[in-house]
């Protein structure tokens, strides 16, 4: 009995074996199967997909030169945005406008465009002026030169402005600029801010060192777009793009880094972050970059930033000549110049060359001795001799040799009709008006009370407020009538003076003012309220 119970058990322990034999068995069948189907499938996907293409790999990070990347960590701190206000009033004349036709036209002219835009000319002033007063927002850059808050930019970028306002990297706040001084004949100016601290300034480079074919790097605000730099190289030196006045003090660095409109007043540098230039001028078809850009060159800037933190002006010695400076030998050996020389093509009515007798056709070939070539070599001399000088002149005249001394005189005074025709200023300046506040004032009449149907005591009335101003800012309009400053009632123009001394920028002051609507058709008052912080020049 226990055999035969023995042998089922065994029996059954068997079965039981080769049925988890069978199952482990067809599992592992399915399994292969179905990596085998799922391999084909894969192998043919990617057949399909490209069989011949190598997977790509990433390589391993390398350093790469990063020249430009140390450039702009240097001087991007100290380059600025400059945001510029004006109202061009219809009251003013029309301005000098472009020429008609193509034959007046000169194409220089059409093409050189500051970065405002077609409607200004070279020197920066609208070539017609528009119908009614219109506002005018313009922007443009400038460079950091001094840790105190003096800035270099172009003059044709805060030329007619009636605010300045500045934009520094990293910092919402737009700081008021005040003008230090300006120069038209290299367009270049010199404005002033008041930092919350000592602000980064640019390295300044020399700029006779550059050469033609080295790097050149522009930073700048082209069309608004802050801290944009571009690079490119040097294509040419001591580039002349106009004749005459326009030119004698204009030899630009020539370059094909990037620059638009807004970049004007912006830095060129070369490859020591070093400041080499001030963006000028673009020569374009288009208004829009085409390759071709102008930078004064920063031996010249720093020249002419030198003399105005000194005098607020810069001033250069002219003895009153015009000539053409095309270095044609043929022409001055006919006037008997056989080794260089100027030749006058005119004298400047009432200047020194006229009343020491220099005519026209005369050729100067000397100064204090010293050999004169050509007409920049005359410029240059001339210019830097101190007003009141007396200079000696060695001139041919009719193939004779003849000195002549002549008295050295102010530029801006012996060409004074001529540069405001080059600017296209009109022959009555606009007048500075004393204002109080941004605001002109005048008290209020016995007649313009019953007129107006006014009742309050005291008082006095705007008559104006100027554009930007801080009148303006916090709302206040002609024809309002200030009753209050700071809660101490005003009465008359002397009394509102007197407050304004009293106060300092960043002081708080508040207006109660009745401002004049109609009911119906009816005179009424509405009495305000307005306020706002004093900025600075207020």
């Amino acid at each position: 009995m226990s055999k035969s119970f023995d042998g089922v058990v065994e029996q059954l322990k068997k079965r039981k074996l080769l049925s988890t034999t069978l199952i482990l068995l067809t599992l592992a069948i399915g399994i292969v199967l179905g990596t085998l189907i799922s391999s084909s499938v894969n192998a043919a996907r990617q057949q399909v997909a490209a069989a011949d293409a190598t997977p790509l790999t990433i390589p391993n990070p390398v350093q790469v030169s990063n020249t430009f990347s140390q450039i702009a960590k240097k001087i991007r701190p100290a380059v600025v945005n400059i945001n510029t206000e004006s109202v061009v009033r219809s009251a003013v004349p029309k301005r000098r406008r472009r020429p008609s036709t193509e034959e007046e036209a000169d194409p220089r002219e059409d093409m050189l465009r500051r970065f405002f835009g077609p409607q200004f000319d070279f020197f920066g002033s609208p070539l017609e002026a528009p119908e009614g007063d219109q506002r005018v927002q313009n922007l443009g850059s400038g460079v950091i030169v001094d840790p105190n808050g003096y800035i270099i930019t172009n003059n044709h970028v805060i030329d007619k402005a009636d605010r300045i306002r500045v934009k520094l990297m990293d910092d919402a706040t737009l700081y008021n600029a005040k003008v230090v001084g300006t120069d038209s004949w290299t367009d270049l100016a010199v404005i002033k801010i008041d930092g919350r601290k000592a602000l980064p300034v640019a390295k300044l480079g020399n700029s006779d060192a550059v050469q033609v074919g080295d790097w050149a790097i522009a930073i700048g605000s082209p069309f608004g777009l802050e801290e944009t730099m571009t690079a490119g190289i040097i294509s040419a030196k001591g580039r002349e793009i106009f004749q005459g006045l326009r030119g004698q003090f204009q030899r630009f660095i020539q370059t094909d880094a990037a620059i638009n409109r807004g970049n004007s007043g912006g830095p060129l540098l070369n490859i020591n972050a070093e400041v080499i230039g001030i963006n000028t001028a673009i020569y374009s078809t288009t208004g829009h970059y085409e390759g071709l850009g102008f930078a004064m060159p920063s031996n010249v800037a720093v020249q002419v930033y030198n003399q105005i933190i000194k005098d607020g002006k810069v001033v250069r010695g002219s003895i009153g000549i015009h000539f053409r400076d095309d270095k044609n030998e043929a022409l001055l050996r006919v006037y008997g110049a056989k080794e260089g020389g100027v030749l006058v093509s005119e004298v400047q009515p009432g200047g020194p060359a006229e009343k020491a007798g220099i005519k026209a056709e005369d050729v100067i070939t000397a100064i204090n001795g010293r050999p004169i070539r050509n007409g920049e070599e005359l410029v240059a001399t001339v210019a830097a001799s101190p007003v009141g000088s007396a200079l000696k002149l060695t001139i041919l005249r009719d193939s004779k040799t003849v000195d002549v001394s002549v008295t050295v005189a102010d530029r801006a005074d012996v060409f004074k009709d001529r540069l405001a025709e080059v600017r296209g200023e009109t022959e009555e300046p606009r007048q500075a008006t004393e204002v109080m506040f941004g605001m002109t004032l005048s008290g209020v009449t016995r007649e313009q009370r019953q007129q107006w149907e006014f009742n309050e005591p005291g008082g006095v009335v705007v008559t104006g407020v100027e554009p930007s101003s801080f009148a303006e800012d916090i709302g206040i309009q002609k024809n309002d009538i200030i009753l209050a400053i700071n809660r101490r009632s005003v009465s008359g123009v002397g009394e509102v003076r007197q407050i304004q001394r009293e106060l300092r920028p960043g002081s708080d002051v508040a207006f109660r003012i009745m401002r004049p609507t109609l009911v119906g058709r009816r005179p009424s008052w509405q009495n305000l309220f307005l306020a706002g912080v004093l900025p600075s020049g207020q």
